[in-house]
């Protein structure tokens, strides 16, 4: 029973972004930190603001405005309101105004009209901010896919910003984006009317990910579980965390993808694989996780292929690490053959039945031609190239269990070059 509460109260806490982030409340370094004295400075001092979030997706940007206006609505209440649009949806002038008058009249209780133009909703939106202003009410724009409204004459942006220069008004425009160079795409009498803050979002560094670890896998100690089971797995947690193969597949997923939200469902699949008999996580669980997350299909590909496809694999690897950047069907016929030739080796096919296993890898795509330039041309000569990286390649020799030993000790010679 222990272990299945315990067993959602981890599943609850990597679902809810805003938690995960709430690692890094109390750094006055943290983005959260920054984004929410920005935003109190508004509402407490009367005055007008905006800045840019900028960071790969899956870097927490929402989460962190999410989390910052939860915790600012609880020290302000009724002094907020939140107006929110998405470039996906709202990035056409006319349908942003729209929507901003439909969710202020929502918000303040009010009879929306379908049928007000362009201007009429221009005109609330400015009613609106003055008359906020004066009950000292701010009003928080969040503009998701910031970079989207930026394309066209950026009408909404100039009359939103614009708007914001009276002293009446109180307002916050705070704009998402996954596009680092977001404010160099604005006009010059857009860009003369913002305040130019912006906040960037990067992958966590190691110390991040010691604090986001410990903040959502450990149990708290004044919880309803029993304490002896507390005790038990925090001490589990702390054995994995220190763990040299668990820190190994940590930085293994962060090498591919470091975002927290790629982190969060690591650890969301980890939790899922704990063996609720005992009610423990084990070093076994991080590992399944980060084989279904790292899961490539390309690998799956050579762990099923022939042997003749694995030469020819291996044959395109060593003329690519002698740097031959051009060569052909031919050209990997004649260096498998010099394999055979140096080895004595019992894997010898015929030329025809090795053009039909290079073809078939063709198909699977785990090679492909240079260019489409020599279509004239017949297969054996048009130029090829590898679609899979030399580790790829170790790997899916190693996992293939009908891989000649000698293919292995040619890439591990390959290797120590």
């Amino acid at each position: 029973m222990a272990a299945e509460k315990a067993l959602a109260l981890l599943r609850s806490r990597l679902c809810d972004v805003s938690f995960a982030h709430g690692a890094f409340k109390s750094s006055p370094d943290s983005n959260y930190s920054k984004l929410k004295f920005i935003i109190s400075n508004s509402i407490a001092e009367g005055c007008n603001n905006s800045v840019l979030l900028l960071g790969p997706r899956g870097s927490g940007k929402i989460a962190v405005v999410e989390l910052a206006l939860r915790d600012l609505s609880a020290e302000y209440p009724d002094m907020i309101c939140m107006i929110r649009l998405n470039g996906l949806l709202h990035s056409d002038d006319n349908c942003g105004l729209k929507e901003i008058a439909r969710q202020l009249c929502l918000e303040h209780q009010l009879i929306f009209s379908k049928m007000a133009s362009s201007d009429d909703n221009s005109q609330f939106m400015l009613d609106m901010l003055r008359e906020c202003g004066l009950a000292h009410k701010t009003i928080i724009f969040l503009l998701d896919e910031f970079d989207l409204f930026i394309q066209g004459k950026q009408r909404l942006l100039y009359s939103l910003l614009d708007a914001m220069q009276t002293l009446s008004s109180q307002a916050v425009v705070i704009g998402v984006s996954c596009r680092l160079d977001a404010d160099k795409l604005l006009e010059k009498r857009v860009r003369s009317r913002f305040s130019h803050r912006k906040l960037l979002f990067v992958p966590p560094t190691t110390e991040d990910l010691k604090v986001l670890l410990n903040h959502v896998l450990y149990l708290p100690e004044n919880s309803p579980f029993p304490s002896n089971y507390v005790k038990e797995f925090n001490s589990r947690i702390k054995s994995i965390l220190g763990d040299k193969k668990f820190n190994e597949a940590l930085n293994s997923l962060s090498d591919v993808d470091g975002t927290f939200s790629n982190v969060l469902r690591f650890l969301y699949q980890a939790v899922s694989y704990m063996d609720l008999a005992s009610g423990l996580l084990t070093l076994q669980n991080f590992k399944s996780a980060l084989l279904c997350t790292q899961k490539q299909p390309k690998l799956d590909i050579v762990k099923d292929a022939s042997v003749l496809e694995l030469y020819i694999l291996v044959c395109m690897n060593r003329l690519e690490t002698k740097e031959q950047n051009s060569y052909n069907f031919n050209s990997i016929l004649k260096e498998y053959n010099a394999i055979h030739e140096a080895y004595k080796t019992s894997d010898h096919y015929s030329r025809t039945v090795c053009l039909r296993a290079y073809e078939h890898l063709l198909e699977r795509e785990l090679i492909c031609f240079v260019d489409g330039k020599g279509r004239h041309l017949s297969t054996e000569c048009r130029p090829v190239k590898l679609l899979i990286s030399f580790s790829e390649l170790c790997q899916g020799l190693k996992s293939n269990s009908s891989c000649p030993a000698i293919l292995q000790k040619l890439l591990d010679r390959e290797s120590f070059k």
